[in-house]
């Protein structure tokens, strides 16, 4: 199979990123209250190893699927402390159990995360279906806490090739310091099929 695609069909690339971002900002402005929006900072194909450089080895919160049908691969969310505290504290609101003050997560906040975590990752997926006309199936999310650069190396250090399509997407919460980060791994031979059979 090869990796040469329609340069009219290179839009689909930023379509994709766009529809699956706003989709995951629709999605949070409805859970959280709040007023959120998707920034496309960078799409391209570069090195594993350069990918765990950019991201780096601060402590971070990750929330990673697997695509379970094509393009299969996997998708990781990232955000630190602080916006994960901010996004459970807005979804939360009056009903308590969220602490500002608090090192740690709460049981309600940590709920809260997790539910969060599930919407973001369908919405991103439901985005990305829907501009390849077809339906993914995907893993329940996967949380971790550690350096992003590990978890990216978990999801696919292993990978045959070294090279991957980067979605540099950011969702931002416009009235906090949210800052919710997406990278993408798809398997890039089975994405470049899929965008071939879509017209133009």
């Amino acid at each position: 199979m090869s990796l040469m695609i329609d340069i009219r069909k290179l839009a689909l690339f930023n379509k994709m990123a766009k529809e699956g971002g706003n989709t995951v900002a629709d999605h949070l402005s409805q859970m959280t209250d709040m007023e959120t929006e998707m920034e496309i900072t960078k799409i391209n194909f570069i090195d594993i190893p350069d990918i765990k450089t950019h991201i780096g080895d601060e402590k971070q919160i990750g929330i990673s699927i697997e695509l379970e049908e094509p393009p299969h691969g996997h998708i990781l969310f990232l955000l630190n402390g602080e916006s994960a505290k901010d996004l459970a504290r807005g979804m939360i609101g009056d009903m308590g159990g969220a602490n500002p003050d608090q090192e740690g997560f709460t049981d309600m906040e940590r709920s809260a995360i997790q539910e969060i975590g599930n919407i973001m990752t369908s919405g991103f997926i439901d985005g990305w279906a829907n501009v390849l006309d077809t339906t993914i199936d995907i893993s329940t999310p996967t949380f971790t806490y550690g350096p992003g650069s590990g978890m990216v190396n978990d999801l696919v250090g292993d990978r045959g090739s070294e090279m991957a399509l980067m979605f540099d997407s950011r969702v931002q919460a416009l009235d906090s310091n949210i800052d919710v980060k997406v990278y993408t791994f798809p398997e890039l031979e089975e994405l470049v099929e899929l965008m071939g059979a879509i017209e133009v």
